[in-house]
């Protein structure tokens, strides 16, 4: 059984700036990319809030970027995907595609969360053309226009009201005859000039060709159907983190967000660490989960420094 000092679990912003940190560490870090190399950040267009790149950059390019600094650094990088882990004794183990186990003597998991979709052909085909699922990455974009957005929790309440600031009008679409959003956001919407919310509507269709154009929505009471101008549509209905293979393993909160303790990168289990979208629910930015990378590699350098294996 191979077994290594550092042991990366998925890509992205977290996955790659711990392997940059851990391969300067001479952690000899190994990482498997996941299901999708380069995370969520593959599937967005222009960057543009990430320091650095002072003209903006493609997403998947920015991800490449990570990943070639990462390789020479002396990361070693793999296509695989964790399918189980035990981390019931040291070091602890982790198998790849359902076929080979791994020993590592320490383990930072950076598997990311992923957007929830209403799973919209139109949806899919115009995502990074004017449909997004993060405002405060895309609502630049649209800064002086019309746009909408779905949602009825709090990350919907506060997504609306960062894009009031931006856009000239926000429509708001929201299933049921209530907001699930905390009494305060909602006074906040409900009180925001520019935010028109549309009660027991139900998205039907996002209208464009080449960028948005409009959305359909439909009462869902009366069945009436209206088409809204708009050129940005924001889905806003929730994340999920890709945690599932820890379930019963590692300390989460209710929905799956891995607990790590205050200040550190610390799992519930000695070794094993959590970075980035897995376990903040919170900021969801490439520069949050990039800064949380590199906590866990030196989470990690010093957690093997301690017991002398390194």
């Amino acid at each position: 059984m191979e077994r290594v000092h550092c042991l990366i679990i998925g890509s992205g912003p977290a996955g790659y700036t711990a392997a940059i940190y851990a391969s300067r560490a001479n952690l000899k870090p190994v990482l498997y990319q996941g299901i999708q190399p380069g995370g969520q950040l593959t599937t967005t267009t222009e960057v543009e809030n990430y320091p650095g790149y002072p003209e903006g950059v493609q997403g998947p390019q920015m991800m490449v970027d990570f990943e070639k600094q990462a390789v020479r650094m002396g990361a070693d990088i793999r296509y695989g995907l964790a399918t189980k882990v035990d981390f019931s004794s040291h070091p602890h183990k982790v198998e790849i595609d359902e076929e080979k186990w791994i020993e590592a003597d320490s383990v930072i998991i950076a598997t990311g969360a992923s957007a929830k979709w209403l799973g919209l052909e139109s949806e899919k085909r115009l995502n990074g053309f004017g449909v997004s699922a993060c405002a405060v990455c895309d609502g630049f974009f649209f800064r002086g226009k019309e746009v909408a957005i779905v949602g009825a929790g709090d990350t919907a309440a506060e997504e609306a009201l960062y894009l009031s600031k931006l856009c000239t009008n926000v429509h708001m679409i929201v299933r049921r005859n209530e907001m699930r959003a905390s009494k305060v956001m909602q006074d906040r919407v409900l009180n925001t000039p520019n935010i028109k919310v549309y009660w027991n509507a139900d998205t039907e269709e996002i209208i464009g060709d080449k960028t948005v154009t409009a959305v359909r929505i439909k009462n869902n009471q009366t069945g009436e159907k209206t088409e809204i101008p708009v050129h940005g549509f924001f889905v806003a209905i929730g994340h999920q983190p890709n945690s599932d293979i820890f379930k019963g393993v590692l300390e989460m909160d209710e929905v799956g967000y891995i607990k790590t303790i205050s200040g550190t990168t610390k799992t519930n289990v000695e070794g094993v660490f959590a970075a980035g979208d897995v376990q903040d629910k919170n900021y969801r930015q490439a520069v949050t989960a990039a800064g949380s990378g590199c906590m866990a590699a030196l989470d990690a350098e010093r957690y093997l420094g301690a017991k002398g294996l390194h």
